[in-house]
């Protein structure tokens, strides 16, 4: 019986999820496998191969003070990556102006195996309990009967989810429609932590800002440009890394030390708030530059397999229980989606040879063990042979953690708050635009929901609620006189006709 379906349990309000949340693998574990082979999110993508260099300081101090991280601590080596751009919800095929985040995913193949950074254009989410994750694609995604998108289904989620209001305020505005995947940011959009050779930890933010500059698309830009081609950012990003106009990016990190910090009005691993500048400066730490198209999209695109659980030394998750859920079911979905063995692929398989104890499955095509392994000795301890532990180059990180298992909320959610500043910190334009798409998407839902989507805008903020009504009442006005003009004619036809004789 499932009693709460908004809550993972978790040790304390805030602590790590256990194994034992059955529920919630059985519910992502479906979820993984809804759809094949297509990605059930992230579907529609494209991707290019580059570098990433660290500049090896963080404000003026070695970056070693915070990671033992090789990947950013050795400055002169340019570790290879590749990154995936993507739309989230729509299907293989759409068309890339569509209302959506975008995904922005970057495998390192570090020195010591890969890494992948699996991130979205913005830096927020719309839900903070992984739990709620197949809920709220299902409401995002067409009608299960109809195949149709309807939007009041996701008004509907989000009228009863009040932490996806900084995300709707975003999603909804221009920065829900980039210009092009060259002209975006990314973001890790999680906390997570560094550690150094102390096994000292630090809580981390990524965020990559583009060299190229940062542009968005109002609606009706959007729908001029899809009018003439739904491929454009994938042409966009094809012809500029052909024609040597390489696009870059420049990584900076917010870093805060790793504590529940009280001072603040929100949890710093809560994934639907920002940190603000004002409390954890940004920091420049390295670039990235994609100079490289793919060979073959099927076998490098469509087969590259992202993972928040990939990391190397040095880098380390935190307690935030969204990135917590990824973690399992990303990589279960790429079981599922491209099989047991696709770290086996070229796209996915680390620059250093790896290697485990693992076996068999579908398309286990490996030759080479490793010079330490003997075929015979498929385990480990063993006497005879086979492969040992690593050693470990630093201490250990050691978080404490106690609480009762129990399944509630972070107490610090303030749901409306920093959407609220959102909307205020805006451009007028921003805002005028983010009105209209609200309001052109809420009339087609049933009242109730626009009830109580225009209460919490105001929570929000009183203008930004305010604007709403009043463009919902409008636009209401204006259905009721176009379905009495249509009730209308539909009298006149019949008494404005002309008698004809029969032929």
């Amino acid at each position: 019986m499932v009693t709460d379906n908004q809550n993972t349990r978790t040790v304390g309000d805030r602590g790590p999820m256990t194994l034992e949340n059955y529920d919630f693998l059985e519910k992502i574990s479906h979820f993984d496998r809804e759809k094949i082979p297509e990605r059930i999110v992230h579907a529609r993508g494209t991707g290019a191969h580059g570098y990433f260099q660290s500049y090896g300081t963080v404000n003026g101090e070695p970056i070693s003070k915070y990671t033992r991280a090789k990947v950013f601590t050795e400055t002169e080596k340019q570790t290879p990556v590749f990154v995936r751009f993507s739309s989230v919800v729509h299907g293989k095929h759409s068309p890339e102006t569509l209302r959506d985040p975008r995904g922005f995913a970057i495998k390192f193949y570090t020195e010591d195996g890969n890494w992948d950074l699996v991130g979205n254009n913005l830096k927020i989410f719309f839900i903070r309990d992984p739990l709620k994750f197949p809920d709220m694609i299902h409401a995002f995604r067409p009608d299960p009967v109809t195949n149709i998108q309807d939007l009041e289904r996701m008004f509907d989620f989000v009228s009863q989810s009040p932490e996806a209001m900084h995300m709707i305020t975003f999603v909804y505005s221009p920065w829900g429609i980039p210009a092009t995947y060259r002209h975006m940011q990314g973001s890790g959009v999680h906390t997570y932590k560094w550690v150094n050779h102390e096994g000292t930890s630090v809580l981390v933010k990524y965020h990559w800002e583009p060299v190229q500059g940062i542009k968005n698309l109002t609606q009706g830009e959007a729908d001029k440009i899809q009018g003439k081609n739904f491929n454009h950012a994938t042409q966009d990003l094809y012809e500029a890394i052909e024609k040597g106009d390489y696009p870059e990016w420049e990584l900076y990190v917010q870093i805060m030390e790793d504590n529940e910090h009280p001072e603040l009005d929100y949890d710093p691993l809560d994934p639907t708030k920002l940190w603000y500048k004002e409390e954890a400066p940004w920091h420049k730490v390295g670039k990235m530059v994609l100079n490289k198209n793919p060979e073959n999209f099927h076998a490098e695109v469509e087969q590259a397999a992202f993972g928040t659980g990939v990391l190397v030394d040095g880098l380390d998750f935190s307690d935030d229980k969204l990135l917590q859920g990824r973690t399992y079911s990303y990589s279960d979905t790429q079981r599922y989606r491209v099989g047991p063995n696709y770290l086996q692929l070229p796209i996915n398989r680390p620059l250093k040879n790896i290697a485990t104890n693992q076996s068999g499955g579908q398309m286990d095509y490996r030759q080479d063990y490793g010079d330490q392994n003997d075929p015979h000795v498929d385990y480990e301890p063993s006497y005879i042979s086979g492969l040992k532990e690593s050693e470990n180059p630093g201490r250990e990180h050691q978080p404490y953690v106690e609480g009762h298992l129990q399944r509630e909320p972070i107490p610090r959610t303030n749901n409306f708050g920093q959407a609220g500043e959102t909307y205020r910190r805006l451009n007028e334009w921003e805002r005028k635009d983010l009105i209209h798409n609200l309001v052109s998407a809420l009339s087609d839902c049933r009242k109730g929901i626009q009830d109580k989507m225009i209460e919490m805008f105001y929570q929000c903020d009183q203008d930004y609620g305010k604007r709403v009504e009043d463009g919902l009442k409008m636009a209401m006005n204006k259905m009721k006189s176009q379905e009495d003009k249509m009730d209308q004619a539909v009298d006149q036809a019949e008494e404005m006709g002309h008698v004809s004789d029969p032929y």
